[in-house]
């Protein structure tokens, strides 16, 4: 079956000016230019259409799609199934979110009372599900789904002083990264330390290897090096990096 590019957009949704946009880019290309001079779609860029339209919903930038879509070794089926597996946790999340805010409303009502140790679970279980969201992958790849697993149950026994400490560490390494940047390097071994430190409180077990690999991680992702960057100022990531790299025997 074919489709006009005004009956595409209508099916899918979206405008004829994004799938002209689509065209100029090489992501999805019409399958034919009628002698009328209009794009004319077939089924299988309807197929490539929902593939894409999926991967925007994960937030995939549009060259990542292309390169993904057009890959030799995409599999739909593997895309659909992880698809499938985020909406399940994005569902699962929103009713975690929905209980906790219908017990805060509870609350406030004073039809409930949260005690403290209810409000501190609420909020090591929101942390969690945010990285989790943000980072999960990543972590799970490059280290084991064990230490990932490991370090989450460490966290979720974390008692409130022990949070508080963790905090307070990571405030340090904030401010410390601010020392360098401004030129005092011999903070670095301090820094390292610190930063050791303050992984100990998720971390199960301690290896030069994984401290040097997270460092390196910290420069290299957008997502971690934009936090660093923006808290301590440009170019913190990689002081950060370059203080494990250098300091990581002395610690």
């Amino acid at each position: 079956m074919e489709y006009t590019i005004q009956k595409l957009a209508q099916i899918a949704g979206i405008s004829t000016r994004t799938l002209r946009f689509y065209d100029e880019k090489d992501l999805l290309k019409p399958s034919r230019i009628n002698s009328s001079g209009y794009r004319i779609y077939s089924s299988e860029q309807v197929h490539i259409l929902h593939h894409i339209m999926l991967y925007k919903e994960m937030g995939f930038p549009l060259e990542e799609i292309k390169e993904i879509i057009y890959s030799e070794n995409f599999d739909p089926l593997i895309a659909l199934e992880n698809h499938l597996k985020r909406l399940h946790k994005k569902r699962d999340d929103i009713d975690w979110l929905i209980e906790n805010v219908e017990l805060s409303i509870a609350y406030q009502k004073g039809e409930y009372k949260m005690s403290d140790s209810e409000k501190f679970k609420a909020l090591k279980k929101k942390i969690i599900d945010e990285n989790e969201r943000k980072y999960g992958e990543e972590v799970r790849e490059r280290y084991s789904v064990r230490l990932a697993k490991e370090a989450t149950k460490k966290f979720m026994s974390m008692s409130e002083a022990e949070h508080n400490k963790m905090n307070a560490q990571g405030e340090q390494i904030i401010a410390i990264l601010k020392d360098i940047l401004a030129g005092n390097h011999e903070k670095e071994k301090e820094l390292a330390a610190i930063h050791k430190s303050w992984l100990m409180f998720t971390w199960s077990e301690y290896s030069k290897e994984a401290h040097l690999g997270l460092a390196q991680m910290y420069m290299e992702d957008e997502r971690f090096a934009a936090y660093y960057n923006g808290e301590a100022g440009e170019g913190a990531a990689k002081a950060l990096r370059d203080a494990v790299h250098k300091c990581i025997d002395e610690i």
